[in-house]
């Protein structure tokens, strides 16, 4: 531990790495626990897995990845909500479609861009030590988008998370939030993309909020407790993984499973 602190005081990029860390947390902590209460994992994943066909895309024209991933982020998240509103026993057809048919675009695109730059792979699996500064600027934007929007729809939300026919009762456009709410989804899954990679992007967006939820009844403490689990099992997997140079990213997600399964064996032990 004693050789990480040295180190992350004297190289940028493992500070950097875990500014990344800290500001990925916050959006996966409020829309992980939005994702868990309603339980959408799986929508999730279609989402996070279909931005790789608009980082193809993106690549092979010359533009940013990221721009491309979070089109493609968001427009995964409207047909999923498009089709959840009005045709939803095909809601698990579509999104398995949208999963599948993402990353065989993106692979595409990929082996067929001149000069094809085999660090787009990273975003597969992730690289939190090459996050860059610029990166940290756009993560810090979106960040605050999610937490204004949370904060001036929480109730909104609230309604539509539990119980989606009562929202509409109470005169609540479920048509307009609940794809808002995906909209917010895709963006977070954008912000945590360069830090654990599209594989393993579900793992943190899910398991801080799950653990959290073990243990508070509200869903803002909620909230709070999955950012801050978050952001220690950024610091701690970093610290980990810095001496037998291990991938950071597996190392952060490992250390999050480890804690899940804890969490609920020891529930389980105290319930008998």
């Amino acid at each position: 531990m004693s050789d990480f602190l040295q180190a992350l005081a004297s190289q940028p990029f493992l500070r950097q790495a875990l500014f990344a860390g800290l500001l990925a947390s916050v959006a996966c902590g409020v829309i992980g626990s939005y994702v868990v209460v309603k339980r959408i994992g799986y929508l999730a994943g279609g989402i996070a897995h279909s931005v790789l066909g608009g980082m193809g895309v993106a690549y092979f024209f010359g533009g940013d990845p990221m721009d491309g991933a979070l089109v493609a982020a968001v427009l995964a998240a409207l047909l999923i909500s498009w089709v959840n509103l009005h045709w939803r026993e095909h809601e698990d057809t579509v999104i398995g479609a949208l999963w599948a048919a993402g990353m065989a675009v993106g692979i595409l695109l990929m082996a067929r861009t001149p000069g094809y730059n085999v660090d787009l792979m990273s975003y597969l699996f992730g690289n939190i030590l090459l996050v860059p500064s610029s990166e940290l600027w756009r993560m810090a934007w979106l960040d605050l988008i999610v937490l204004l929007l949370v904060l001036l729809f929480q109730k909104q939300f609230l309604a539509v998370v539990f119980d989606e026919e009562f929202a509409r009762l109470r005169g609540i456009r479920v048509a307009f939030y609940y794809p808002l709410l995906l909209v917010l989804i895709a963006v977070t899954v954008v912000v945590l993309i360069q830090m654990v990679g599209l594989i393993l992007v579900i793992a943190l967006l899910t398991l801080p909020a799950a653990v959290s939820g073990h243990y508070v009844r509200t869903l803002g403490w909620m909230m709070v407790g999955a950012t801050l689990l978050g952001m220690l099992f950024t610091f701690a997997g970093l610290a980990l993984s810095y001496g037998p140079d291990l991938p950071a990213g597996a190392t952060i997600i490992l250390l999050a499973s480890a804690t899940y399964l804890i969490s609920v064996v020891a529930l389980a032990w105290r319930r008998r």
